[in-house]
């Protein structure tokens, strides 16, 4: 698997737009998930504007926080698999349910083992972050999500009832860089 995180830019318009394209495609046929949340946050056919507000610079009352949110380059296909959200830091709604790394792979690359090698490498962004323990949520009737995180470390604390759902929340103690 050759894959690295990358952060958006003009050069990888078509493989957001490939991505994107396949991804909503399966949001509203088969309701599945849409995390990370920041890529969808705004419409990615108006590039410029995307590229622009695809992360939050500061704490917004909106409960948003600052954030860096990068791709998963395969780099010997040149496609999208999928994309982390990194928060730089937990608000009381994030430490309650969405934690420091919203992540996602496309549909069509699922069960292939991307999600676990992609958050690892977001874990390395965590501790650039001098993040030393990670905060990772995901439905309980997620199983890949929360395999991919028991695979990095991660270790379940609890759950919470959120909007009639379980979300299972799981740490991660990151070593020293």
């Amino acid at each position: 698997m050759n894959i690295e995180l990358v952060r958006l830019t003009l050069e990888y318009k078509n493989q957001l737009f490939d991505m994107l394209t396949e991804w909503k495609t399966d949001i509203e046929e088969n309701h599945t998930n849409h995390s990370p949340w920041a890529i969808f946050r705004n419409d990615f056919h108006d590039f410029d504007y995307y590229l622009e507000n695809l992360e939050i610079k500061k704490e917004t009352e909106e409960g948003l926080v600052p954030d860096t949110t990068l791709f998963c380059l395969d780099r010997d296909r040149n496609i999208f698999v999928g994309a982390v959200n990194i928060r730089h830091y937990l608000n009381e709604g994030l430490l309650l349910t969405g934690g420091h790394i919203g992540d996602g792979i496309r549909p069509s690359e699922r069960r292939k083992g991307y999600a676990t090698a992609m958050i690892a490498l977001a874990l390395e962004e965590c501790k650039k972050l001098g993040i030393e323990r990670v905060l990772m949520c995901c439905d309980k009737d997620n199983i890949g999500s929360a395999k991919s995180i028991i695979r990095n470390g991660g270790v379940l604390e609890n759950e919470v009832e959120e909007d009639g759902h379980l979300e299972q929340r799981y740490w991660i103690q990151l070593q020293a860089v």
